[in-house]
């Protein structure tokens, strides 16, 4: 496994890889319905690839396949982090998560997926609350969550 910075050309594959995980990796814990709103099948690609870019993104590779993606701001909010069904519970997560939080200075939040909660809470991060999040009049349950270091 390789990891590296984003680039622009990551764009696509990194948004068919969200979709993708988003829709079998969470199917557990959220409905269709909440599967869809949050991961719809079309994405503003232009929207998505200005984030990454605005942010410290980077991408684990595979053969030259993305398996798995994360992003985290200059403040320490660790927006995203996505690891392709294939490649589950075998560090890609780690990894990426590792080179994230090295990379800002102080705590770090996150908003984690319930699926997610368990993976943030073995690096050391704790519930500050659990919300609710309305999308297309879809009601979405995730975790404030916070790390101190």
């Amino acid at each position: 496994m390789i990891i590296r910075e984003y680039i622009p050309e990551d764009c696509f594959e990194t948004a068919e890889l969200f979709y993708n995980t988003v829709h079998t990796v969470n199917s557990a814990d959220y409905t269709k319905e909440q599967l869809n709103v949050w991961a719809p099948n079309k994405i503003d690609l232009e929207k998505w690839n200005n984030i990454f870019l605005e942010h410290y993104s980077l991408v684990a590779l595979d053969n030259n396949i993305i398996i798995g993606f994360g992003d985290i701001d200059k403040t320490g909010y660790l927006d995203r982090l996505y690891v392709h069904r294939e490649y589950q519970k075998i560090g890609v997560a780690s990894a990426l998560c590792d080179k994230l939080e090295r990379s800002v200075e102080g705590k770090i939040t996150t908003h984690s997926s319930i699926t997610a909660k368990s993976f943030f809470e073995k690096r050391g991060y704790i519930t500050i609350k659990k919300q609710t999040v309305t999308r297309q009049g879809i009601i979405l349950i995730n975790y404030i969550m916070e790390k101190s270091r």
